[in-house]
């Protein structure tokens, strides 16, 4: 029988309204203290290089290499990128990590203002209903933790926000602090 873990996640995603497109994805496992981390070899990459906030905030964190060309006045222009390293792999073989990582385990997911998190690591199974027996149809969100006990001030991240390994191993400081908040609130 499989016992239950918690796994704290984060995504890093291109969204436009209509669509989430994974760019990275970060795990750490509370009961193991394991991890994993996958960068996406299949996301827009000419739609990220022309993403400023993406480019300065996610990819500043993804080693990648990057296509430019100069504007009619010399200036470079990055037309597209494309991220490089040990965890840069299809969506497929994305998918495959996940199941290695968390089937065999019951497994609980958290995340940090989860929804769009949740979309963009089910699509990688394609629909909803095709998602492996055993792989939660829900996340859990912290923030509605957060917002239960009237949005206490929460801790800081030291680094490495918008990298989705070090925001799924922050979400592990968040849990801990709120639980530790939510017992001292009850007397424990």
């Amino acid at each position: 029988m499989a016992k239950q873990a918690k796994i704290f996640y984060d995504t890093e995603f291109l969204e436009d309204g209509k669509t989430i497109d994974l760019i990275s994805i970060g795990m750490v496992n509370y009961m193991t203290g394991d991890t994993l981390y996958c960068v996406s070899n299949e996301f827009d990459t000419r739609r990220v290089a022309k993403n400023d906030w993406l480019m300065e905030n996610v990819m500043s964190s993804i080693p990648h290499e990057q296509f430019v060309v100069t504007d009619f006045q010399g200036a470079p222009v990055v037309r597209d990128i494309y991220p490089t390293g040990p965890n840069v792999m299809s969506r497929n073989q994305i998918r495959l990590a996940i199941e290695h990582f968390v089937l065999g385990w019951w497994p609980d997911f958290w995340a940090w203002y989860g929804a769009y998190d949740h979309v963009a690591l089910c699509q990688l199974w394609g629909k909803m209903i095709d998602l492996p027996k055993g792989m939660p149809m829900m996340t859990s969100d912290l923030k509605q933790l957060h917002k239960q006990l009237k949005n206490p001030e929460m801790p800081e991240q030291p680094d490495g926000k918008h990298n989705a390994l070090d925001d799924a191993k922050f979400n592990v400081v968040r849990y801990e602090y709120l639980t530790k908040l939510m017992k001292e609130s009850d007397g424990t």
